[in-house]
């Protein structure tokens, strides 16, 4: 049987990669406690946040132990939730020793997900349903469809240069946008509006605005208040990125 760091250590350090991956506050703090449970930690406390773990056990005993663990606030990725909380399952009915836990959490950690075509073309047809679900024609989805995907590829590339999720957003509505503008320039019969309004709607944060509803409804105030002002400040940068163009555009005397 581990002791209680070797235990401590494998519960948050399982806890933080399903934080990362955008796991519920609550799911979190279970998991942490079930696998010190699981090692027979009797005398434990688990406190989670958004963006952090604080965790301590035996605090009565000699082998004492207290992690802190900050995790920033990142993207949800269902299939290494999914993972983890198999993971999990493995530990708790004693499956998986503490070794194979940790050989097992580095593969759930580098779980491979889908290709960046696939990412990208489904970004298009994401973008192109929400535009005809929102009244547009099937001209508009279809370039929707189209703004979509090379949305997603700006959007690939800002991740893969570690730009700023604020940043990224304002910088994706306004590419939106701005290619509106070249489809509007054809003269074909489109909707723009429709069109702006199907490109964008892969980038809103509906997960965090959800996420932060559950969390106040479970009591986790705080928590509940970092979603929230990641879900405002995200969805202001993007209604100043598609906006921009629009009013630039206006001031400038063009005819909407």
């Amino acid at each position: 049987m581990p002791n209680t760091k070797e235990a401590m250590s494998i519960a948050v350090e399982i806890g933080d990669a399903m934080l990362r991956n955008g796991a519920e506050i609550y799911r979190v703090e279970d998991t942490v406690l079930h696998i010190l449970k699981s090692y027979d930690v009797e005398e434990c406390d688990v406190y989670v946040l958004s963006n952090g773990i604080f965790a301590s056990a035996n605090e009565n005993t000699d082998d004492a132990c207290s992690m802190i663990r900050h995790v920033p606030l990142g993207a949800v990725n269902l299939g290494k939730i999914s993972a983890l909380n198999q993971l999990t399952r493995d530990i708790c009915s004693n499956h998986c020793s503490i070794e194979e836990a940790w050989v097992q959490l580095e593969e759930c950690k580098n779980l491979k997900g889908y290709s960046r075509q696939i990412k990208n073309l489904f970004c298009g047809i994401g973008s192109g349903g929400f535009c005809f679900l929102f009244g547009g024609q099937p001209i508009d989805a279809l370039f929707a469809f189209v703004i979509g995907i090379f949305e997603h590829i700006l959007l690939l590339t800002c991740e893969k240069y570690k730009v700023s999720r604020f940043i990224t957003n304002l910088f994706a509505s306004l590419f939106v946008t701005a290619m509106s503008f070249l489809v509007v320039f054809t003269r074909l019969p489109v909707m723009q509006d429709k069109i702006i309004i199907g490109s964008v709607m892969p980038l809103v944060p509906g997960i965090a605005f959800t996420t932060s509803i559950r969390d106040f409804y479970n009591g986790d105030y705080l928590s509940g208040t970092i979603h929230i002002v990641d879900a405002i400040l995200n969805a202001a940068c993007i209604a100043i990125g598609a906006c921009l163009p629009l009013f630039l555009y206006k001031y400038w005397g063009g005819a909407l």
